[in-house]
């Protein structure tokens, strides 16, 4: 892995379904218990739907279907709480997917992100990351490096080629 690579050396990690995954934290504003959404019509469905953090509407992502992963368990009937958590990620100018945005100086936009089960953070002295794209059943356009924690491996996901297609749907949507 080359020097610089990475945004952060600190890590949040977390699990999606079976898989152990991890962002920046430079990118994550707060985890939130998973709040119930209000459905967007005609978006797709990766979209879980919106929901209010203290005045924002935020945008949420189910992870499992955006890392295309089969559910963790069967869907919660509306009487069963919904367990997990809201990761929400703040997607900059820097982070989004050659999109071509207009002008400098453009807002940070809210998304959230739909895990498991949040597990750790991790500074760089805690793990050693590699460059290493060929993970089976992993799309390699979404992983920026493999890590290790605790004899576990995870992957550090690219947050912008992740969530960069949604966030422009969000933005044709306004």
């Amino acid at each position: 892995m080359t020097e610089g690579s990475l945004v952060s050396a600190r890590l949040l990690v977390f699990r999606v379904g079976t898989l152990a995954c991890a962002v920046d934290v430079d990118q994550v504003r707060e985890i939130l218990p998973r709040l119930p959404t209000t459905r967007i019509p005609g978006a797709p469905p990766v979209v879980a739907g919106l929901v209010n953090v203290r005045g924002t509407l935020v945008t949420v992502v189910e992870g499992w279907r955006a890392l295309g992963l089969p559910p963790l368990s069967s869907t919660p009937s509306p009487d069963e709480a919904v367990t997990g958590s809201t990761i929400i990620l703040e997607m900059g100018k820097g982070e989004e997917a050659g999109n071509g945005s207009s002008g400098g100086g453009e807002a940070r936009r809210l998304l959230g992100f739909t895990v498991d089960e949040v597990m750790d953070m991790l500074a760089s002295a805690e793990t050693t990351l590699e460059d290493r794209k060929g993970l089976p059943g992993v799309d390699p356009t979404l992983v920026r490096a493999v890590g290790r924690r605790n004899g576990e491996l995870f992957i550090v996901l690219d947050v912008a080629a992740l969530l960069g297609p949604i966030l422009n749907f969000v933005r044709s949507e306004r």
